[in-house]
């Protein structure tokens, strides 16, 4: 039945510019990088000099958790908004379908198409490294841990995002706290590693990586779970 929603969601989604922001967004990250490898190529390149591709996705690294949090918070809001816009609840919910794959439908395509633009985000700086000249050595690995582990630590904030934008019409209040978000998690790293806006950079950047992806899926499970009963039980109206 969540299947069926599902591919329902895939339907609905085209033509309202979800999957351009998915491709973009990440396009945007490495074009940041492409401005800023070739203004200052000189420079960079004699301090990574020893290892140019680690230079590389270190430099990429500082705006994937600001990238992941607006992305959260852009494509929940737009997901939610194919049904606010057309007040469809009632006849979406007068289907033989139950709350729970409704629910866990968009979650699970929240999830599916920000997948995708780490994958972009992945292809995207492969290209720019052997653009810049930096040889076929690739670090798969490093550009994987890149794409995918700040994403797993960014969980709880999708799980909350959606919760919210499928609750409210109005769409202030989730976008807002999302772009706030977004704007205050370069300036919280001064607090501890397990204050959870700093899992996604605690992921990439910690011994311990792997705690802050589990922690990141376990969180981000439960309130999409408290998420899932409030869905339940609340009136639509």
């Amino acid at each position: 039945m969540m299947l069926r929603s599902l591919s329902a969601d895939f339907l609905k989604i085209r033509g309202k510019g979800i999957w351009l922001l998915i491709i973009l967004a990440p396009l945007g990250v490495v074009a940041i990088e492409a401005l800023n490898f070739g203004l200052r190529f000189d420079y960079l390149g004699k301090i990574y000099a020893d290892d140019l591709w680690g230079g590389l996705i270190g430099e990429t690294t500082m705006f994937v958790p600001i990238s992941l949090y607006l992305g959260c918070t852009l494509v929940s809001s737009l997901i939610a908004n194919v049904e606010h816009q057309l007040n469809s609840w009632k006849q979406l919910l007068a289907l033989p379908i139950s709350r729970t794959a409704v629910f866990s439908g968009k979650f699970t395509l929240s999830v599916l198409l920000l997948f995708v633009s780490c994958i972009v985000l992945s292809i995207g700086t492969i290209i720019l490294g052997m653009s810049l000249g930096f040889g076929t050595h690739i670090p798969w690995k490093d550009l994987l841990t890149m794409g995918f582990f700040p994403f797993l630590a960014t969980m709880p904030v999708l799980s909350l995002q959606l919760w919210l934008s499928l609750t409210f019409q109005n769409q202030t209040l989730p976008v807002s706290l999302g772009v706030l978000i977004s704007l205050m998690s370069p300036f919280l790293m001064q607090l501890s590693e397990w204050f959870p806006l700093n899992w996604p950079i605690m992921a990439l950047r910690s011994e311990h990586q792997l705690w802050f992806i589990g922690f990141g899926i376990g969180v981000g499970i439960i309130i999409m779970l408290i998420g899932l009963v409030h869905f339940n039980r609340k009136d639509v109206d």
